[in-house]
């Protein structure tokens, strides 16, 4: 669970938190129930003493907000809300056709002043955190040229894309450091021993290459908020907490000619939580610090590493003055293993403030009002808010019902005058095709657990060279996710739509296409996969950054 407690608590708890995660993880989970049972046996005695903050442990509500362990920062925290928002520039084609565009896009360190007063290093695609955002056109190809001027090889993953596996990203595709010698190629592109791994030799199937690589992206798919990052084997979890992502949007007829807020009102927020050394430098519980042969963290950081400074758009805790008129916000989860419960303070007289009109991968066939949304790593919800229903000089706080404290807090809006607005939220979005269980033509069960130290998918550490399910392109099947603790499930490639939650009906954040699925401790979920028509080897694994990094993670086959 968590050991979080608000940035100006005195105490630490994480030892007994974590030593309380370990020993009720130690068995396999099974789909039977049996684990339900001994999860709350085991937590009777000690929940009180093992979570800290974040909401408390409320067995009655399903209410377990965090996995992971607090790093806190030595920087003094900031004051909230004393600096606006960015918004991350848009990235131009450097040539474009009549069916593509192509794009450059170099990935180097840069410096930003992330926190007020403090200069950090990042490594960013572009220079920036977050990199810049890339508009494709559903059916139009994307042709993106990336250069990796960093000291560490890198792979990039279109999370969400439908994308030919020379493409995707696979973990062990690495792309070298431009001036690589051959001499050097082999030692970088070696496999890294993840934990519980049998070797650390090379994955035979691996596309290595030096400076340049080019990715593809056919886009067929529609319109939807997809984000690129970075995806290297063993090394994901810091590569991305160093700045490696950013935005990529998808766009198509269907939504163009919806009367949604569009331009300056249709804003991408990457919300991420991030630690700092005193100097300002990024704080992160590397093994390896030279991110090069080690993967992992330290000590109780394996559960995963909480921030204490929560930064939108690369700002922490920024304001932005909005007009009295609908805006669509692309909320992103860009966080390693922090969840959030976001909500707007005060809720507008009536409540339905967050209008939700798109999930992961595209658009919802109705929308659904909510007064708050709670959201995993990787998953996306685009929203409408309509601050016409609030006042002139109105100050709105995006709260975050799973921190405590600061981390309680994510962003501010400051209300305007009234704006002339034409846009609406209609009532039919995006044509909806529901899956049926009858339409599966296979059903598999993946359980995600820790085993002795080392997160594992069906009592196995990740290996390239072994598939756990092999697919028919095509078809759909039924995925059944078990869990031991919180683990966000993403596939790579496939959409899929929540069937059944612990047996019953999705819950309230499940509507419409995902790609990934936010799986609380010890429950059941049922997806609908459709894969699509590709052949090859793809990825899934848990998105929380630090259990995907120490072996969460398995191969499936499309043939």
């Amino acid at each position: 669970m968590s050991s979080e407690a608000s940035g100006d608590a005195s105490g630490d708890a994480s030892g007994d938190a974590n030593a309380w995660a370990s020993s009720a993880s130690s068995a396999p989970i099974s789909a039977s129930g049996l684990t339900r049972r001994r999860f709350l046996r085991v937590s009777g005695g000690v929940a009180g003493a093992a979570v800290v903050g974040v909401g408390g442990f409320e067995l009655a509500t399903r209410s377990y907000p965090q996995t992971g362990t607090l790093l806190r920062s030595q920087i003094a925290m900031p004051q909230l809300f004393t600096r606006p928002l960015t918004v991350p520039s848009v990235l131009s084609p450097v040539t474009t056709s009549d069916g593509s565009d192509t794009y450059d896009l170099l990935v180097r360190p840069g410096v930003q002043e992330l926190v007020a007063g403090h200069q950090t290093e990042i490594w960013g695609f572009g220079g920036t955190f977050p990199g810049p955002t890339i508009k494709a056109t559903s059916g139009r190809t994307t042709a993106v040229h990336v250069t990796n001027e960093l000291p560490i090889p890198v792979v990039t993953h279109l999370h969400g894309g439908v994308t030919a596996p020379a493409s995707d990203g696979y973990p062990t595709d690495l792309l070298l450091p431009l001036g690589t010698s051959a001499s050097s190629a082999a030692a970088l592109s070696a496999m890294p021993a993840m934990p519980g791994m049998p070797s650390s030799a090379k994955d035979p199937d691996a596309l290595t290459a030096i400076g340049t690589r080019t990715y593809t992206y056919e886009n067929g798919q529609p319109a939807a908020t997809l984000w690129y990052h970075d995806h290297r084997m063993g090394f994901t979890a810091p590569d991305v907490w160093r700045g490696l992502a950013g935005f990529y949007l998808v766009t198509d007829d269907v939504e163009i000619a919806l009367p949604l807020p569009t331009g300056d009102r249709d804003i991408p927020l990457m919300i991420t939580d991030r630690s700092f050394n005193a100097a300002g430098s990024f704080a992160y519980p590397s093994v390896d610090q030279t991110l090069l042969e080690t993967p992992g963290v330290t000590g109780s950081f394996m559960s995963g590493v909480l921030g204490d400074v929560i930064l939108v758009n690369g700002v922490a805790w920024p304001y932005l003055e909005v007009d009295r008129a609908r805006y669509r916000l692309r909320f992103l989860n860009a966080s390693n293993a922090r969840r959030y419960q976001l909500a707007l303070s005060p809720q507008p007289a009536g409540g339905g403030a967050l209008v939700q009109i798109g999930s992961d991968a595209g658009l919802l066939g109705a929308p659904v009002a909510h007064d708050a949304i709670e959201i995993a790593q990787a998953e996306r919800f685009d929203v409408v808010v309509d601050f016409s229903r609030y006042r002139p000089g109105d100050v709105i706080t995006l709260t975050n019902g799973f921190g405590t404290g600061n981390t309680g807090q994510v962003m501010q809006f400051r209300v305007g005058r009234a704006a002339s607005d034409d846009t609406s939220v209609p009532h039919a979005l995006a044509e909806y095709q529901a899956l049926r269980r009858s339409d599966a033509v296979a059903t598999r069960t993946f359980s995600f657990a820790d085993e002795n130290g080392v997160w594992k998918v069906n009592g196995q550490e990740f290996d390239p060279r072994v598939f756990a399910a092999t697919a028919r392109a095509g078809t759909t099947e039924v995925w059944r996710f078990v869990t031991d603790f919180h683990h966000p499930i993403h596939l790579h490639a496939a959409h899929f739509q929540v069937l059944t939650r612990n047996g019953a009906a999705p819950g309230a954040y499940d509507a419409g296409w995902k790609d990934t699925v936010d799986i609380l401790p010890t429950e059941e979920v049922e997806v609908l996969v459709r894969f699509p028509q590709l052949t090859g080897r793809y990825v899934f694994h848990c998105h929380n950054l630090e259990h995907e990094d120490m072996a969460m993670m398995a191969n499936f086959r499309l043939v």
